[in-house]
């Protein structure tokens, strides 16, 4: 980078978080809410804009940009399309739920509708396991990833990494959950600009013609072999993307800052609705086309192409805007993580009369310290996306069992469903970490030949742990537990809703 595209650089990045202070400082004088409330859920004022802001930028960082296109195929787009159903999900089923139970975190929801709370610690610590040890340096890698292919500067992956750890933590700590909408809306509206210039751009540069790129890096219709078979956009896919969508604490924190159902419904339809049209092309175009360029670059494709398809002159505001997204996924993990913390384990373990404000502090520095620390292993990874769903799938779909269990039946034990929970993390490692590993012999891929299930994919496997999973809770509650579990599903709870 030059002296021109540093100082752009920086000026937008002052200017951003200076527009996102001023904005915080404003609404923080006209809230009466309490310092706990106004960290964790931005006093519940949030605007369905912002709403939509913070759940569309949550999401799309530098993993998605990064590792989406680093696929270099237009299957991939699925995971972005399928989120679509995942977003109506959260906003016309899990939303009223949320706010009729009075929740900050979707595990209060478990904790009341169980029999016994150990649900709700059991899968906070899951959640808080998959922030520190998945989302939080996975982030900052990619990110880091993306500043080193754009401008081949030649820094260490951790320092760069590091860079990003400190200021997106500060977000958050700083500024709770009010800061972290703020600056994914402001960022966002930037970035998903730039983002489709560059695909414009680098369409342009092929002349719209991918000749030469093999069929199956063009095809939405993926085979047994493929990195998403298309029989699994109607199984595991729905499930992995509810999960995602509706009862992630990283998603549904932004939903619950709203003022009411309604204001957080209209931005959820607005966050879907920018999910299906725009998301798409931003996260495959750019790096089909960086096959046909290039070859096969894997996760160094979006950041080739950028380098060549932009302007030289835009470099520092690109830079700027890919920052800002790495920030903004960043700090929203960070503030869902404190929140967990503080709210599920400190107050309920520790001191209920904490000064939060202080907690937050600590949290954050310790959260930050962990992803730093952990952004080599990453950088040892073949394909950071396939690492990410892989990695989400120990833990989405046993979490997913226990909600699925809370909601359909009545009169379940915690201790349950912390029992079909731990069967499904360990059904899924014993696949992915163990029987669907290459290997020599018996075991491995020679199991599933033997079975004829050698066309099984993760997603597949998906399924079979979700619904395993919830069936195991159904026959430890009876048989360990005594429970007959009643079938119904129950929207409402006993908690009123808010005001």
């Amino acid at each position: 980078m030059n002296a021109t595209q540093v100082t752009v650089f920086l000026v937008l990045m002052v200017l951003l978080a200076a527009l996102v202070w001023r904005k915080v400082a404003a609404a923080r004088a006209a809230s009466h809410a309490s310092a706990d409330r106004e960290i964790f859920l931005a006093g519940g004022g949030l605007s369905w804009f912002f709403v939509a802001g913070a759940i569309t930028l949550t999401n799309l960082s530098t993993d998605q940009l990064v590792g989406m296109n680093g696929a270099q195929m237009m299957l991939v787009a699925w995971w972005e399309i399928a989120g679509f159903i995942g977003l109506l999900m959260l906003a016309f089923i899990f939303v009223p739920i949320y706010y009729r139970n009075n929740c900050t975190t979707v595990t209060e929801l478990l904790e009341k509708r169980y029999d016994g709370a150990s649900i709700r610690t059991v899968i906070s610590g899951l959640f808080l396991a998959g922030n520190l040890f998945i989302y939080l340096p996975a982030v900052i890698y990619s990110g880091s990833l993306f500043m080193k292919s754009l401008f081949g500067v030649d820094l260490p992956l951790i320092a760069i990494a590091s860079v990003f750890a400190i200021v997106g933590a500060a977000y958050a700590i700083l500024g709770g959950l009010r800061a972290v909408a703020v600056l994914d809306t402001y960022s966002g509206i930037g970035i998903l600009a730039l983002a489709l210039v560059v695909v414009i751009l680098a369409l342009q540069a092929i002349g719209f013609d991918f000749s030469g790129v093999p069929a199956e890096r063009l095809s939405m219709v993926g085979d047994n072999d493929s990195q998403i078979p298309f029989h699994t956009l109607f199984t595991g896919m729905i499930f992995i993307q509810i999960f995602y969508w509706s009862t992630n604490q990283n998603i549904t924190q932004k939903a619950l800052a709203a003022p009411n159902v309604k204001e957080a419904q209209k931005g959820i339809i607005a966050a879907a609705i920018i999910r299906v049209l725009i998301v798409p092309p931003i996260v495959v175009v750019p790096g089909v086309v960086a096959y046909k360029l290039f070859g096969g670059v894997g996760d160094e494709a979006y950041g080739r192409l950028v380098g060549e398809v932009l302007p030289a002159w835009t470099s520092g505001l690109f830079a700027a805007m890919i920052a800002a997204a790495v920030l903004t996924t960043y700090s929203a993990v960070m503030n869902a993580t404190i929140t967990l913390w503080s709210v599920d384990f400190h107050r309920k373990f520790v001191n209920p009369d904490v000064d939060v404000v202080r907690l937050n502090r600590k949290v954050g520095i310790g959260a930050m310290v962990v992803s730093i620390m952990l952004v080599p292993i990453y950088a040892n990874a073949e394909s950071i996306i396939d690492l990410l769903q892989q990695l989400n799938g120990l833990l989405s779909m046993p979490i997913l069992s226990a909600f699925i269990a809370a909601l359909m039946f009545r009169d379940m034990d915690a201790r349950a469903a912390v029992t079909g929970l731990i069967w499904g993390v360990a059904i899924y490692a014993f696949h992915t970490f163990y029987l669907y590993t290459p290997r020599e012999g018996w075991g491995g891929e020679t199991f599933y030949r033997w079975l004829g299930l050698d066309w099984l994919h993760y997603i597949d496997v998906m399924v079979f742990v979700l619904f395993s999973s919830v069936l195991v809770a159904l026959v430890t509650n009876r048989v360990v537990f005594g429970n007959r579990a009643k079938f119904g599903f129950r929207l409402g709870g006993d908690a009123p809703s808010p005001a």
